[in-house]
C-alpha cells in the first residue's frame, strides 16, 4: 500500500467483488468500436490502463436495443455473438489483477447521429424537445418500454456470459432513465408517469430486468447525475429520493455519481468538466448520496490527481473516484501512486482536445500530451534502437519536449536547444489567459519527462552553422515553432495594432474600447478579450467564423462563451479585418463583402494565426543531410495535440 494514499490504495469490496484499490476508469466513448463491437484497438486501450494498476475499469456504453444507436461507433450488446469480443477484453483487462464492469445504455431522446445521415427516430418517455440537439422525440407507447427494459437484462446476461465482473445501468447525463424520472421530460399519465412512482418505475423495472437475466453473483450498480445543473434539468433532491428508495429494495451493489446532463449547453458541460471547474468540485454532490445508501459510492468530476482522491475517500465523500480523464493523459497513474512517485504522473490539464474532442469529431481518442493513448497497437511498445545516435533538438516547446523525450527514452543521446530563457513554446502563453493556467502543466509534465529521460536541456541558446557543428550531431530534429502573422491591412492615421502574444505579455493597452480581431476562432482570441474585459476594459470580439471559439472543443466553448456573455464582452460574428484609422476599424461581412464599421476604438488587437519559424532548416540541411525532421508549428502553425504527435512519431522512427 502506498504510504502517501492509504485510503486509496485499500481494496474495496462491491458487491460479490472486490477491487483491489479505489481508483476507477469510468465508462466514456472511445470511438475504437466497429460496427457496434470490440475491436482489438479497444481492448489494448483498456488493457494499458489495467497494467498501469487501476482497480476498475467500467466500459464505454453498451446499447441495449436497436433504438439506443446515439452515433455510429457505439458499442452494442443486442446480440448474442457479441459474447466472444467481450470475453476477450475481459481475458485482457483480468490478467492484470483489474475487474470490468459493463455499462447499459439507452440515451432516449439524446441522439447524435444516424447510420446513413437521415434523421432517426428518437425514442423517450414523452415529446419532450431535446434543447442541445434539437431533437423532438416520440413517446414511447407500453410496449416499446417493455422490449427496451427486456434488452436491459438480455445485455447484463451476455456480459455475465462474456467473464465481466458487472454493470451500472446508465442514469446519468439525462439520458433515457433520467428522461422518465424528470418530471420536466415525463409527462405521461399513464403507469410510467404521473407522480414520482410513476416516473422511478422505470428505472427499478430495468434494475431488477438486469438482476433476473444476470443472476446472483454478478455486480449490478447505477450511474446517475446527483444533479444535472440545467434550467430543467431533474435536481438533488430527486435524485436522492429515487437512490434511497431502489438502494432499500436490494437492487443497488454501488452508485456511481456525475454531475450534468446531455440536454443543454450549460448541462452538458459537465459530463467531461473543463479546466474552468475546480477539482472534485462534484464530491459534495457523492456525499449526499453516500448519505441516503448503504452500497459503495464513485464519484467523477475533474479527480486528476491522486492526492484529489484520497482527500475525497478520506474525508467520506465517497469510496471511490474516477479518474478518466487523468487514466488518459496517463496510464500508469496508479503504479506511479503507488510507489510513491506522484511527481512523475502526468496529469491531466482539463483541456478536452483530443479525448472527448476526438469522439465529437468521431476520431479514436487520445491525448494532446500523450498521443500514445489510442494508438496503444502502435506506439504502446517503442522499437529497440540498433545503433545509439546523437540527437540534436532545435525547439523546446512541445513538440521538441516530447522528441528529445522519447528519442533519450529509447537510448539515444539527446541535447536540447531552446532559444528563450524557458522551454515551453506557446504554451507559456497560454497559462497566463483566465482560466487555463492548469495549460502550462503540460509543459511541466513534457520536461520532467525529457529530464528524467536523461535529455541535456540548454536554454537561451540560439542554434546556428557553429551550433550544428560543434555538437555533430547524427540527426536533428527542427521544432522552432511559429510566430504570429502579420495581417495586410489598409492603415491611416497611425492606429494603435498589437499582436495578441504583446498584450498576453503584458504589452501596454490604451484606455477605451479594444477589438480583439480573432481568425481563426480558438483560444487565443476568446481568451484575450477575456484578460482585457477582466482590466476593465470594453471589449468588441470580431471573428470571421460563425462563432467565437469555433474550433475548441464544445464544452471549453460554452465555458468562455459564458464567461463572455458575463464579461459584457460584444461579439460581431461572420467579418474579415480589414483596416483601421485612429479610431475605427474597418470589417467586411464575410457571407455578403459588405462594409462594417466599428467606432470609437482606441486599439486593435490581431489574433490572426501564426506562420512558421523555420530559419534554421537550411542550416540543419547543410550539416547532416538525410537525417533533418521538421515537426510541429515550423512545418505549419497547428495546436500542441499535432505537435507533440509529431515528437513521437518521430522519435520512434529514430
Amino acid at each position: 500500500m502506498a504510504v502517501q494514499f492509504p485510503h486509496l490504495f485499500s481494496p474495496l469490496r462491491i458487491g460479490p467483488v472486490t477491487v483491489r484499490n479505489r481508483i476507477l476508469s469510468s465508462g466514456h466513448d472511445t470511438v475504437l468500436v466497429r460496427d457496434g463491437a470490440v475491436t482489438e484497438d479497444l481492448i489494448a486501450y483498456h488493457e494499458a490502463r489495467a497494467a498501469g494498476g487501476t482497480g476498475l475499469i467500467v466500459l464505454q456504453v453498451s446499447g441495449v436495443h436497436e433504438s439506443a444507436r446515439y452515433t455510429t461507433h457505439v458499442l452494442m450488446a443486442t446480440e448474442d455473438d457479441c459474447v466472444p469480443a467481450y470475453a476477450r477484453l475481459a481475458r485482457a483487462v483480468h490478467q492484470h489483477g483489474a475487474k470490468v464492469f459493463g455499462q447499459l445504455f439507452h440515451p432516449g431522446r439524446e441522439i447524435l447521429e444516424s447510420k446513413d445521415g437521415s434523421a432517426p427516430v428518437a425514442w423517450a418517455p414523452s415529446a419532450t424537445p431535446s434543447e442541445r440537439f434539437h431533437v423532438m422525440p416520440r413517446a414511447m407507447t407500453g410496449a416499446e418500454i417493455e422490449e427496451v427494459l427486456d434488452g436491459y437484462g438480455q445485455a447484463a446476461r451476455r456480459l455475465r456470459e462474456a467473464g465481466l465482473d458487472g454493470v451500472e445501468v446508465v442514469a446519468s447525463h439525462g439520458y433515457l432513465p433520467a428522461q422518465f424520472l424528470n418530471p420536466e421530460v415525463n409527462v405521461r399519465s399513464d403507469g410510467w408517469g404521473g407522480d414520482d412512482q410513476g416516473r422511478l418505475r422505470f428505472l427499478r423495472e430495468s434494475l431488477r430486468s438486469v438482476r433476473e437475466q444476470a443472476g446472483p453473483g454478478f455486480v449490478v450498480g447505477l450511474r446517475i447525475s446527483g444533479d444535472e445543473l440545467s434550467h430543467d434539468g431533474l435536481g438533488a433532491e430527486l435524485v436522492l429520493a429515487a437512490v434511497a428508495e431502489l438502494d432499500a429494495e436490494g437492487l443497488l451493489d454501488y452508485v456511481s455519481v456525475c454531475a450534468g446532463t446531455s440536454a443543454s449547453l450549460s448541462g452538458a458541460q459537465h459530463i467531461a468538466p473543463p479546466m474552468f471547474h475546480e477539482a472534485g468540485y462534484t464530491a459534495p454532490l457523492a456525499a449526499r448520496v453516500r448519505a441516503v445508501v448503504g452500497v459503495p459510492v464513485m464519484v467523477a468530476g475533474r479527480i486528476n490527481q491522486p492526492q484529489e482522491a484520497e482527500q475525497i475517500i478520506a474525508g467520506g465523500q465517497a469510496d471511490a473516484c474516477a479518474m478518466t480523464r487523468a487514466l488518459i493523459c496517463d496510464p500508469e497513474l496508479p503504479v506511479k501512486a503507488a510507489e510513491d512517485r506522484a511527481e512523475e504522473i502526468r496529469a491531466c490539464i482539463g483541456c478536452n482536445q483530443a479525448c472527448i474532442g476526438h469522439f465529437q469529431l468521431g476520431y479514436p481518442i487520445s491525448c494532446i500530451q500523450h498521443p500514445e493513448t489510442g494508438r496503444e497497437r502502435r506506439f504502446g511498445v517503442l522499437p529497440t534502437i540498433t545503433r545509439r545516435k546523437k540527437v540534436l533538438v532545435v525547439g523546446g516547446g512541445p513538440a521538441g519536449l516530447k522528441a528529445a523525450a522519447v528519442a533519450a527514452a529509447r537510448g539515444h543521446e539527446v541535447e536540447l536547444h531552446e532559444a528563450g530563457r524557458r522551454v515551453g513554446g506557446q504554451v507559456l502563453l497560454a497559462e497566463q489567459l483566465p482560466g487555463r493556467a492548469e495549460f502550462g502543466g503540460a509543459i511541466t509534465n513534457l520536461e520532467g519527462e525529457a529530464r528524467r529521460s536523461g535529455v541535456r536541456i540548454l536554454v537561451g541558446s540560439r542554434v546556428d552553422a557553429g551550433t550544428v557543428a560543434s555538437v555533430a550531431p547524427d540527426a536533428v530534429v527542427l521544432a522552432t515553432g511559429a510566430r504570429p502573422r502579420t495581417a495586410k491591412l489598409e492603415l491611416i492615421d497611425d492606429p494603435v495594432i498589437l499582436d495578441a502574444w504583446e498584450v498576453i505579455r503584458g504589452g501596454e493597452v490604451p484606455r477605451g474600447r479594444i477589438v480583439v480581431a480573432d481568425w481563426r476562432g480558438d483560444w487565443i482570441g476568446i481568451g484575450v478579450a477575456l484578460r482585457l474585459a477582466g482590466q476593465g476594459r470594453k471589449v468588441t470580439l470580431c471573428v470571421t467564423g460563425f462563432a467565437a471559439g469555433e474550433h475548441l472543443q464544445q464544452y471549453v466553448r460554452s465555458a468562455m462563451l459564458g464567461q463572455a456573455a458575463r464579461a459584457r464582452i460584444d461579439i460581431v460574428p461572420n467579418v474579415r479585418l480589414y483596416g483601421a484609422d485612429s479610431d475605427t476599424v474597418y470589417l467586411q461581412h464575410t457571407l455578403t463583402e459588405e462594409p462594417v464599421l466599428l467606432d470609437g476604438v482606441a486599439a486593435v488587437v490581431l489574433a490572426q494565426g501564426h506562420v512558421p519559424v523555420n530559419e534554421v532548416d537550411p542550416v540543419a540541411v547543410g550539416i547532416a543531410p538525410g537525417q533533418v525532421f521538421t515537426i510541429g508549428d515550423c512545418v505549419t502553425p497547428r495546436t500542441v495535440e499535432e505537435a507533440v504527435l509529431e515528437g513521437l512519431t518521430v522519435a520512434a522512427e529514430l
